[in-house]
């Protein structure tokens, strides 16, 4: 489950990476459209004004499509394989859903709470009754969560179907369409579902959204807390998210939100708090511009005399990133491993910081390093709001001051191994999220796991990692590609080592180890992956490997094919060596209908999933 969870929160990260580009361009509009700044030149009707409106028009585009942009982003992370077409599914579904919303609420939205949903208009900056317009269509507004839902409504029907073999009178109905078909009619009763329960739903967001706020600091320090001490598990995404692109605070989400009030804030001499109460939630990127410059100084100040100079070759740029950009992982994995409580104490103080500034009135969407602070924050309300921004910098410096000499006193106290630490014949090091992993992972490997010596060997007798391009498992076998079949071992060594059979099939080979593959698989690829062959394919098992592979070997292998076409239901192959492919009754073996040939051209009649089987035979290329 941990795992699962891990990967949804990084999948969610894929459109949010998006968010922080978009929010500076937003900001520089509304900074250079500032009158209080830039006088009359910034005057709506001004060549000047227009030009930035433009701009900023742009730079909402992700702010405004933020559903379809979820509903696009989640498959790319999640989808097994073909995630291109998984993303065009989960789009489509998406908006198939909120016209059966628009509809069923047009036709019987008296029935469902909504009686008024024709006559509403949508207008921006306003709740419209729970509406919003997505690409055209007014419906119910979901935010993020309905397009997640069905995004991975989609993934899940995409990752076991896209892949089925249908008969072949019903061939053109394979792949994307088969997945739209059954997301089609999942879609009707899900929006019927939404239209009774959504607006009881936005009722108690309402509620929650009052709960947080009557909170006060006890909410903002929780919430910080979770949102820098979860980063190892990845669920962190799974907390900012609702708050900075969702509708656990305000409708639409706490960063939109701010934008597009900044002139307002910038105009007004009311206190922060008063004018953006929410927004305390949004303030966790102080840590990134002063607590980890100053853990990098610990870090220097604590390495080895001999090791200071290449110890500040890694920790001024690092230092400098997370400052400037906001980018922390670089630090946060290496001490991560070598000093977990330090990570602890590090997430109790950015927690107690960033509550304090919340205190004396600090808000804004202060989530990125210096440049996006600047210029969503501190340029554009300075002149009414610069004294709130004083304060931060005072506590900002004590709190970095406090990180730094806390860290020092730790790492000497209990030897930890930071950089600059290590031993004499070690290169000071920065770990990386993948490294880290991987060393969390060797230190729970152990002989005493049953599965740890049969992964072992198969790997050993498959060749050894770096022999092995895909790997992954059917109900009861491995399935595996190998670089060079004659480097395995033999059968009786595989059925030695608990292997029920081997079954060949020129590079591609089938281990059936029995019911615990799972188990076996797993472990085989945690070991390729300290083995430093983390680049394998694991896609899950499809009924048209086998038959790519075979068509390939058949072809004379890699190297005697020069291009692969498709031609409605035949893949034409162009060879080198026409007297290298094999005969038409071996073709037929791996359910070729005929085989025609045409100088150095073969065409393999395959039938009407002639493209999945193409698009395999170009990956395993």
């Amino acid at each position: 489950m941990m795992q699962k969870l891990q990967r949804f929160g990084a999948a969610m990260f894929v459109p949010v990476m998006l968010f922080s580009f978009a929010g500076i361009v937003v900001a520089l509009g509304s900074l250079f459209n500032n009158p209080t700044i830039f006088g009359s030149m910034a005057n709506p009707g001004t060549t000047w004004n227009s030009v930035w409106d433009v701009i900023s028009a742009g730079g909402w585009t992700v702010f405004n499509q933020e559903g379809i942009l979820f509903a696009v982003g989640l498959p790319i992370g999640l989808a097994n394989k073909s995630r291109g077409r998984a993303a065009m599914e989960a789009v489509i579904t998406y908006l198939t859903f909120n016209y059966f919303v628009g509809a069923i609420l047009a036709h019987w939205g008296a029935n469902f709470g909504v009686p008024n949903f024709n006559k509403i208009q949508i207008t921006a900056n306003s709740t419209n009754g729970g509406l919003t317009m997505i690409a055209g269509i007014k419906t119910l507004d979901t935010s993020i969560i309905g397009s997640l839902i069905i995004a991975g409504i989609v993934i899940w029907l995409h990752n076991r179907y896209f892949d089925k073999k249908l008969p072949d009178w019903l061939g053109t109905f394979q792949g994307s369409t088969y997945v739209y078909f059954l997301s089609f009619f999942a879609m009707i009763p899900l929006a019927i579902i939404t239209c009774w329960g959504w607006p009881k739903l936005q009722l108690g967001i309402t509620g929650m959204q009052h709960f947080i706020v009557n909170s006060g600091l006890v909410g903002i320090w929780i919430y910080t807390f979770l949102n820098r001490v979860l980063i190892p598990t990845g669920l962190h995404h799974l907390v900012y998210i609702p708050f900075q692109f969702g509708p656990a605070v305000v409708a639409g989400g706490l960063q939109p939100y701010w934008l597009k009030h900044l002139s307002e804030y910038a105009a007004s001499t009311r206190p922060l708090s008063q004018l953006a109460p929410f927004e305390g939630f949004q303030i966790y990127g102080n840590e990134k511009v002063f607590l980890v410059p100053a853990i990098c100084f610990a870090f220097y100040a604590t390495a080895k005399a001999n090791k200071k100079k290449q110890t500040s070759a890694l920790l001024i740029p690092a230092g400098l990133t997370s400052f400037l950009a906001g980018i922390t992982e670089p630090v946060d994995f290496t001490y991560l491993f070598a000093a977990p409580v330090l990570w602890i104490i590090y997430s109790i103080l950015a927690a107690t910081m960033n509550t304090i500034m919340w205190c004396f009135g600090l808000r804004g969407n202060i989530t990125d390093g210096a440049i996006g602070i600047a210029a969503q924050n501190w340029i554009p309300l300075w002149q009414n709001h610069w004294h709130v921004y004083m304060m931060e910098f005072i506590v900002g410096l004590i709190f970095a001051v406090i990180t730094f000499f806390i860290f020092k006193i730790m790492i000497e106290k209990f030897n930890y191994v930071t950089p600059g630490r290590e031993a004499d014949d070690q290169d000071v090091h920065l770990l990386n999220k993948k490294e880290y992993k991987e060393k969390k992972a060797a230190e729970k490997t152990g002989e005493s796991d049953p599965y740890t010596a049969r992964a072992k060997a198969y790997l050993e007798l498959l060749g050894g990692p770096n022999n092995i391009e895909e790997l992954s498992s059917c109900a009861t076998r491995l399935r595996v590609t190998v670089k060079d079949p004659s480097k395995m071992g033999s059968d009786a060594e595989f059925k030695a080592n608990k292997a029920v059979n081997v079954v060949h099939h020129g590079k591609a080979i089938q281990v059936i180890v029995g019911l615990d593959v799972p188990q076996v698989l797993e472990h085989m690829q945690t070991l390729m992956e300290q083995a430093g062959n983390s680049n394998v394919k694991t896609e899950q098992d499809n009924p048209y490997v086998e038959r790519a592979t075979g068509y390939i070997d058949l072809l004379g292998g890699n190297k005697n094919i020069e291009k692969l076409i498709n031609c409605s239901t035949r893949i034409r192959a162009t060879v080198v060596d026409p007297k290298k492919v094999a005969t038409d009754n071996e073709f037929k073996k791996f359910d070729a209908k005929e085989v025609q040939r045409k100088g150095n051209e073969v065409d393999i009649v395959v039938g009407l999933d002639a493209d999945q089987v193409l698009d395999e035979m170009k990956s395993l290329l």
